[in-house]
């Protein structure tokens, strides 16, 4: 169920930005008015019934304690209670995302964000005691939701109670719209500077950083299928990295305002610096408390993502400088290059790239394997006839035929280590190797082909060779 709420959400948000915001309004309006009238009657009840309300639905019963209250179970509360403040932050990741003004647009819609938060939480938290509600186990026997039994309590399991639990799941399953929002221009925001793949700087067909949400949904999939989709395991370790997330912004703000003092700049350091404080006590209780749970994990996968984007921008650095164009272009050394044509038979796609090899240069090779088969026998018969002949008729420059031994039947690498061969004994030219293939109608025929080429030019194209260049010549069937 999880993953296939995955596809959804990646399927949805790769057709555009316009289009997912349409899709996800009317779930989750329809989860605020729910939740906020199931508050409302709750509370209504209650007070009607002098704070000892009647559950339509009785709730499980409540176990015995298991430990008593203390400073471990406090710990663990709050850093429960944390996970719940969580996701408001993709309101400051989307700020380019608002209308101008688009500072103004951001602070509303962070503060009703905040209110609606704040009253649903101390709405939740003063009806589960009236009404005996408690948290079970999430993959335990009897696992039932403290939302689902308050609407159970308070409403009864009638339609109300299917209206709300159906914008509960959908809203639950839509909230992880916000990575699919904010992740995608994170990433084109690190690649730009160089710390992941180029890619994820890309703009989709529909104007979206289509890179960065296959990359997020196949992350996604991977952790859903580790923790058997269980999400409660997964709350921790998004917990740690999302209050990480605050802590550095925080103090990087500091910083800012340390780097450039002006007026109000002490105050807002001291905002930064309180909200730096806090959240930083936060990643520290939560990464104790939810260590065995699953935020172990991001102890290790942060290090590990680190140093995967140092190796990242390595790369591009070494790059960069081997690619460096140091001067104008070279014309020193310019002639023509020896061509190397395989042949395994002489036949149309042969003769086409033949007829090219004929205008690139006059120093043809044809690379024929022996493998002990009587292609090579018609091959060396016909040669004379059907090529060498014409050839000199036509004032060409005559191929030479290179029959390279191969006992152990070998195709590939006979044709390799010629072309190795060939470049290290002649230093001032170049190599092209020109790849005849046969172009199916249908890309279920080419099942029936041996599909050499692809092999040989895949392991040309890494054999170190810098003065070897690879032509492909491409032989159409008809249907």
């Amino acid at each position: 169920m999880c993953l296939g709420i995955l596809f959804v959400l990646a399927f949805v948000n790769l057709r555009g930005m316009q289009e997912t915001g349409g899709i996800f309004m009317i779930p989750t309006y329809l989860f605020i008015a729910c939740l906020l009238g199931m508050i409302a009657v709750g509370v209504a009840k209650a007070f009607l019934a002098g704070g000892h309300p009647v559950p339509v639905v009785s709730p499980p019963r409540l176990g015995p304690a298991t430990e008593a209250m203390g400073v471990w179970l406090m710990l663990r509360a709050f850093s429960s209670g944390c996970t719940a403040m969580t996701g408001v932050e993709a309101v400051s990741n989307g700020v380019m995302a608002f209308r101008e003004p688009t500072t103004r647009y951001a602070q509303r819609t962070l503060t009703v964000i905040i209110a609606i938060l704040m009253v649903m939480l101390l709405g939740i938290a003063y009806l589960a005691p009236v009404y005996g509600v408690a948290a079970t186990v999430p993959d335990g026997p009897g696992y039932e939701s403290v939302l689902s039994q308050l609407l159970g309590a308070i409403t009864g399991k009638g339609a109300f109670y299917w209206v709300a639990i159906t914008s509960i799941l959908a809203v639950l399953s839509l909230s992880a719209n916000t990575a699919f929002a904010d992740f995608p221009r994170l990433a084109r925001a690190i690649a730009q500077n160089g710390f992941l793949p180029n890619s994820l700087k890309l703009r989709g067909r529909r104007l979206v950083y289509s890179q960065g949400i296959y990359a997020l949904a196949i992350l996604a999939g991977v952790l859903l299928t580790i923790f058997g989709g269980v999400t409660d395991r997964l709350i921790p370790l998004y917990a740690v990295g999302a209050f990480l997330a605050f802590t550095l912004s925080q103090a990087g703000m500091v910083i800012h305002w340390r780097r450039n003092p002006g007026p109000g700049a002490a105050r807002s350091m001291f905002i930064n610096g309180l909200g730096a404080t806090a959240t930083a006590v936060t990643v520290v209780v939560v990464l104790i408390a939810k260590f065995i749970e699953g935020a172990w994990i991001v102890v290790v996968l942060i290090p590990t993502i680190i140093l995967l984007m140092k190796a990242v921008e390595a790369h591009y650095k070494r790059v960069e400088r081997a690619t460096r164009a140091v001067g104008p272009v070279s014309t020193a050394a310019l002639g023509e290059p020896i061509v190397i044509l395989p042949v395994e038979q002489w036949n149309a796609v042969s003769e086409k790239a033949l007829r090219f090899a004929w205008q690139m240069s006059s120093d043809i090779r044809m690379v024929h394997v022996d493998c002990g088969e009587e292609d090579t026998a018609d091959l060396r018969r016909d040669f004379p006839t059907l090529i060498e002949g014409p050839a000199r008729a036509a004032g060409l420059a005559v191929p030479q035929l290179v029959v390279v031994e191969s006992p152990y039947r070998f195709i590939v690498r006979p044709i390799l280590n010629y072309t190795s061969d060939l470049e290290k004994a002649n230093p001032d030219r170049t190599i092209s190797v020109l790849i005849p293939e046969l172009v199916e109608s249908r890309w279920y025929y080419m099942l029936l082909h041996n599909n050499r080429s692809e092999v040989l030019k895949a392991l040309l194209t890494f054999t170190g060779c810098q003065r070897t260049t690879i032509v492909n010549i491409p032989w159409q069937l008809p249907d």
